[in-house]
């Protein structure tokens, strides 16, 4: 099984860019733009690939060249709005984490149902022969990312003998309602990757925003989360100079890290 990265790690999640943006330029020119910027590795997304096949090679090349860490993110959900498990996602998703050389497939739970958990000897089995660690993330539905949705999927892995570890969206537990204080000593112990986003509300939703600017207890979180578990920058990076904007980020996000580390 692969590691996600050493620790005190910072990585980029190619989000933070724009939809639109990378979408139009291709993940692969904003790893580059990450990596020279800083970055320990990037989070390549599924939602924002193009329809070109060369672009998974173009960035498993990169990866390749330079060493950087490398996490791949599918936006689909282990188990379909039904409660059936979706093997054919997961399958996906491992084969391009492989494809990447990444070390880390990233997904929701999605709807699954704790009281019928189909699937858990297949997903046991597909993990047995891949190379990749598969991480959970708390998303912004009820029924995958909050506290009690959570807590029982893992209890029914641990018990199918599919112990997993969980991605810690920071930001996310405001969309469902949750505290992310709370929700970081309830899952300390399962946390190998972070989220790092601030958050505002609007009248008429939560955004996303740098740490600086949020109205969240990001260093309490922070604190209640494992020191040596990589961080990744996923809220909006812009500005004339992204490169700057990059840097200065990292460097940012490196120096509170010194600090939980004392």
């Amino acid at each position: 099984m692969h590691r996600l990265a050493p620790a005190g790690s910072v990585l980029v999640s190619l989000t933070a860019y724009g939809a639109d943006e990378v979408r139009r330029h291709g993940q692969a020119g904003f790893a580059h733009l990450a990596r020279a910027a800083g970055a320990d590795g990037v989070e390549v997304r599924s939602e924002l690939l193009r329809d070109d096949p060369a672009e998974l090679d173009e960035l498993a090349v990169l990866v390749d060249e330079t060493g950087m860490a490398c996490v791949y993110s599918s936006a689909q959900g282990m188990w379909d709005a039904a409660g059936g498990f979706d093997e054919s996602a997961v399958r996906e998703g491992l084969a391009r984490a492989a494809r990447l050389r990444a070390g880390v497939l990233k997904m929701s739970i999605g709807g699954y149902r704790p009281r019928f958990p189909v699937g858990l000897d297949v997903l046991r089995a597909l993990l047995a022969g891949s190379r990749t660690m598969l991480l959970i993330e708390n998303d912004q539905t009820e029924s995958a990312g909050s506290v009690p949705a959570l807590q029982a999927f893992f209890d029914a892995a641990d018990a199918a003998g599919v112990p997993l570890g969980m991605t810690f969206d920071m930001g996310n537990w405001h969309w469902v309602g949750e505290c992310p204080l709370q929700a970081a000593r309830a899952f300390a112990s399962r946390v190998r990757y972070v989220h790092c986003k601030g958050v505002l509300r609007r009248p008429d939703r939560w955004v996303a925003v740098p740490l600086a600017s949020s109205a969240a207890p990001w260093r309490a979180v922070l604190r209640a989360l494992p020191a040596d578990a990589p961080r990744a920058i996923e809220y909006p990076l812009v500005g004339a100079n992204l490169a700057d904007v990059t840097r200065h980020a990292l460097d940012a996000l490196r120096q509170r890290e010194c600090v939980f580390h004392e």
